[in-house]
């Protein structure tokens, strides 16, 4: 797509709950393999134009304790976390110029840093993925659309629990407050 570049002095790429305790199950439309491993090459791509990756997690306590608890039609079921739960997969291949964020909801901004960390460098455009496109990518998203940042959304490097969970955010929400793209393409924005 000619209209569409990244510049990576403006740009950082966000990566949401890539980890054990997430990553693990049956994914849709994408399996979580296929997602670690374009998040994977999105990283490679941002460390080697020094373009700031952030490694977000959720951390949800020993208990479950940390996560939102109001009453629901549908709680989240009672389950005991494992110790690697929060643990970001090692694909990802972690480096020292990364940012790693801590949450304990599905929005990466609330109740972290991760606002200081983009502000205070100058960004305005985030490229978002991880898993799940309809919690941790969507709420991080909205809240990133109401701060004013410009976003681009990884299709591919996204999943859900149930594939019109992932089909209804990348082609009804996610297009009205910015540009979804594959992996392939976002690799080749940033030059």
């Amino acid at each position: 797509m000619t209209d569409f570049s990244i510049d990576p002095t403006t740009s950082a790429l966000v990566l949401i709950d890539l980890q054990h305790g997430i990553v693990a199950g049956d994914k849709l439309p994408h399996t979580a393999e296929s997602v670690v491993a374009n998040g994977a090459a999105l990283a490679a791509a941002f460390r080697a134009r020094s373009a700031l990756v952030v490694l977000v997690s959720v951390d949800p306590g020993p208990n479950g304790e940390l996560f939102p608890n109001a009453p629901a039609d549908r709680p989240r079921p009672a389950m005991a976390y494992p110790a690697d739960f929060a643990t970001l997969v090692a694909e990802l291949d972690r480096q020292p110029s990364d940012v790693c964020v801590v949450k304990h909801q599905p929005n990466a901004f609330y109740c972290t840093d991760l606002a200081v960390h983009l502000r205070r460098r100058g960004l305005r455009t985030i490229v978002l993925g991880g898993i799940a496109t309809n919690l941790g990518v969507e709420g991080t998203a909205r809240a990133a659309h109401e701060q004013g940042f410009s976003l681009v959304f990884a299709e591919d490097a996204m999943t859900a629990r149930a594939e019109v969970l992932h089909t209804h955010a990348v082609t009804h929400f996610f297009p009205s407050i910015g540009r979804v793209r594959s992996t392939r393409d976002i690799l080749a924005a940033i030059g």
